[in-house]
């Protein structure tokens, strides 16, 4: 079926993405509102731990994206037994992927973070909590494969059930192993990491329940054909590996400008996760539109309407800056009330609220940048979007030193590099699609 390039079958492909995302960051919210309660080293050690954890798994994340990009174009070309050997192929490598992962978590990352961190408190909390949470990655893994298939294909509408699900799983054992209700262990910091790692298999199990009985198997040769294709596999590598490197280098910054962060201090560190969490939320329509961007980018380029992607791409980026812009007065209007949702420390949410003014004002930059940014992904020119990554973040964390610790600036001061960060991505994505080679793509 051709895509018609109305703003109404955009936001039907973006609104369930983004409904998912809320159920997605409802987990989030919870889990630092919780350990909150418990304490600020339990934030941050969650908090840096978390990141570290996202670091490997969107790793698989940036292969599916890939694969995602692939199926797209073949949705487009009405080449849907294809489908099912992209899937199958992708399930081979997504297994051993998980694999390494898992040991890296298990063995080498107690060392790695004793070299990145400079608190004992945290570094303790943050290994009991990666001792737990690693166990999840082969699931996340799995699961992220799934939703690479149904976005793909521009069905979208189960990633709201399957996130949702999964968010309630996790919301309320969260309240019962953290604090041990209900005559549940107390577990702290490590109750929140068994929460998220049978979340995890819920949806799992959701996906696989749900490809079963709804999804037309035949149609898409899904589930039906297991033969390990090492050419497709290479061509989904060409695609999805610079993406997973884009990934890595994307939440490996994260990682680096909080560990700028808890050199400064183990309240900054804490104020600073809890802006995180309220960050992802604003994120949430972004993030939704931006993987519709992709995906619809993918499928256009397939019908052989090249044309019409600046087109669609102006489109998006508007419904993304509506979205964003019903959720910033909130912030700004009652900036006190939205981080007495972490914590009840009066003077640790004074301090938040000029770091939550800034990352207000960036949300508009990060919604055009990030459209753009997702457009050039949509097209297979990952390796394009790779560089234009490298250098956005060099920019970026240079940035960030300079005034955090070099200057020893006040913390909403270093939370400004975030503007330079989306200038440089937004500015080179746009002057690539605006002057790049990429109508002709093939994947």
């Amino acid at each position: 079926m051709s895509f018609t390039l109305s703003y109404k079958n955009i936001w039907r492909v973006s609104f369930p993405i983004i409904l998912s995302g809320v159920a997605q960051n409802l987990v989030n919210v919870t889990d630092t509102a919780f350990l909150g309660r418990v304490g600020i080293i339990e934030i941050g050690a969650a908090g840096n731990a978390g990141i570290f954890y996202f670091v490997l798994m969107m790793l698989g994340m940036g292969f599916t994206i890939g694969c995602q990009i692939i199926i797209g174009r073949r949705n487009g070309e009405k080449n849907y037994l294809e489908i099912g050997k992209i899937f199958s192929n992708g399930l081979f490598f997504m297994l051993g992927l998980s694999l390494i992962m898992l040991l890296i978590l298990k063995f080498f990352s107690p060392i790695l973070l004793e070299t990145l961190t400079a608190s004992p408190l945290i570094l303790d909390a943050a290994n009991k909590y990666l001792g737990i949470r690693a166990w999840g990655i082969p699931f996340a893994y799995l699961n992220f494969l799934f939703i690479a298939f149904f976005t793909g294909i521009t069905q979208t509408k189960v990633l709201i059930r399957a996130t949702f699900f999964q968010a309630i799983v996790n919301v309320i054992l969260d309240y019962l192993l953290i604090f041990g209700h209900y005559g549940f262990p107390k577990m702290g910091i490590e109750g929140a990491a068994l929460a998220s790692f049978i979340s995890e298999i819920i949806a799992f199990l959701f996906f696989i329940i749900y490809t079963l009985r709804k999804v037309d198997l035949k149609k898409y040769n899904l589930l039906l054909n297991f033969d390990f294709n090492p050419k497709l596999l290479q061509k989904m590598l060409k695609v999805g590996a610079p993406i997973m490197g884009q990934n890595f280098l994307a939440l490996s910054t994260w990682l680096c400008f909080f560990m700028i962060i808890e050199q400064i201090g183990e309240r900054e560190l804490a104020i600073s996760h809890i802006i995180r969490s309220i960050y992802m939320v604003l994120m949430i329509p972004l993030f939704g539109f931006s993987t519709a961007t992709s995906t619809l980018v993918s499928n256009i380029i397939g019908e052989g309407k090249a044309d019409e992607v600046i087109q669609l791409i102006k489109k998006v980026a508007l419904l993304c800056l509506a979205c964003t812009a019903i959720l910033m007065p909130l912030n700004i209007l009652f900036p006190s009330h939205i981080i007495s949702i972490y914590t009840d420390d009066i003077s640790l949410i004074n301090d938040a609220i000029p770091v939550l003014y800034i990352i207000t004002g960036a949300m508009l930059l990060f919604s055009v940048a990030f459209i753009s940014f997702s457009a050039v992904t949509g097209t297979g020119k990952t390796q394009k979007t790779l560089a234009i990554e490298i250098t956005s973040i060099c920019v970026y964390l240079s940035g960030a030193y300079v005034l955090g610790v070099y200057l020893e600036l006040p913390l909403y001061l270093v939370w400004c590099s975030e503007f330079v960060y989306f200038a440089f991505m937004g500015g080179l994505s746009i002057a690539y699609l605006k002057y790049g080679n990429w109508k002709n793509s093939t994947i």
